[in-house]
């Protein structure tokens, strides 16, 4: 089956979403006192109202464009393909499928199933990027670190925002579906 048209501008929607809140929340960095993107949440956002196709679609382009140079990843170096070795990196490869495991698992457009599906798309993310950046911890960089100070690195300082993410990613979502008449349906006609 292939996409709609209208599908496509979503998913590009999306995409471009991504890159922009990515450099202008980098342009912040300094200001801020925690490392702070709001990556996530524009994954959540795409998941909750694109297909699954769609939505992950959206997130491999991202994923390729910066990989492919284009600076719009949150760290230096900012794209290319030597960000693969940044431990951070397989969050990021993880994007794609958390938005098709989420959006897959959305039935009705209500704040609560897209809060539950948003959870199971932040868990893939965890999945995906924690034990990339074991790896890349302990073998490329040859730090020797264990699991709880990967967990203590990358999940612990992140899951309270995480969550609020999630939340305020289902409520924006709920807003505008309603406000575009937005559904499944419509996008993929």
């Amino acid at each position: 089956m292939q996409m709609s048209a209208r599908e496509l501008v979503y998913a590009a929607l999306f995409t471009a979403l991504m890159c922009v809140l990515t450099i202008v929340v980098r342009a912040l960095q300094p200001a801020l006192i925690i490392p702070f993107s709001l990556q996530p949440l524009v994954m959540l956002i795409a998941a909750s109202i694109l297909s699954p196709r769609a939505a992950s679609l959206s997130m491999l382009a991202y994923l390729f464009l910066g990989l492919l140079g284009v600076p719009v990843f949150s760290k230096p170096p900012f794209g290319g393909p030597a960000y693969v070795l940044l431990p951070s990196f397989g969050f990021i490869l993880g994007f794609p499928l958390a938005a098709w495991i989420q959006s897959s698992l959305i039935r009705r457009q209500t704040w609560g199933n897209f809060f539950l599906a948003g959870c199971a798309g932040i868990i893939v993310l965890y999945l995906v990027g924690l034990p990339y950046m074991y790896v890349i911890l302990n073998y490329y960089l040859g730090q020797a670190i264990d699991i709880y100070q990967v967990l203590k690195i990358g999940f612990l300082p992140f899951i309270a925002f995480d969550l609020l993410k999630i939340a305020i990613a289902a409520w924006l979502s709920v807003e505008i579906c309603r406000r575009l008449g937005l559904n499944r349906e419509s996008l993929s006609a």
